[in-house]
């Protein structure tokens, strides 16, 4: 189950580099609009649930605390990136655009947490090696 959790962690942070490819893609479209972005929204959507996803494994597979607490956390990080669009498009104009530089530094943040939980999760699921026997 350990070596699932450190797969479906490796699938999440696939998930976040194409979004940030179909981020820059819809951004430099010859003509960028709301349709340009549409890839970028769906698969936004995609990663939430597989963060969650993510966070339920963690637990069911018994993985120590603060690792289930990052990929909840990857969970909120991800919520909070639809939050941030909400607030930007609210305030539209000058401080529109600064707030939602944060999107994209969020999800730097939700990069870097995704590769903190792979790496564990990848000394986890290996097996302990055994102890060699003395001279």
């Amino acid at each position: 189950m350990r070596r699932f959790f450190a797969g479906l962690a490796a699938l999440q942070m696939l998930a976040v580099v194409t979004q940030f490819f179909l981020a820059a893609s819809g951004a430099f479209d010859t003509a960028p609009n709301d349709e340009s972005f549409q890839p970028h929204r769906a698969l936004g959507g995609v990663i939430v649930l597989i963060a969650v996803l993510v966070t339920v494994v963690a637990a069911a597979s018994r993985m120590p605390g603060r690792l289930i607490g990052m990929s909840g956390l990857v969970t909120g990080l991800a919520i909070v990136q639809f939050l941030i669009k909400g607030v930007a498009t609210a305030l539209d104009g000058t401080a529109g655009g600064l707030v939602f530089g944060l999107h994209a530094v969020n999800g730097l943040a939700i990069v870097a947490v995704t590769g903190t939980i792979i790496r564990q999760a990848r000394q986890l699921s290996r097996p302990a090696t055994p102890a060699l026997p003395a001279p």
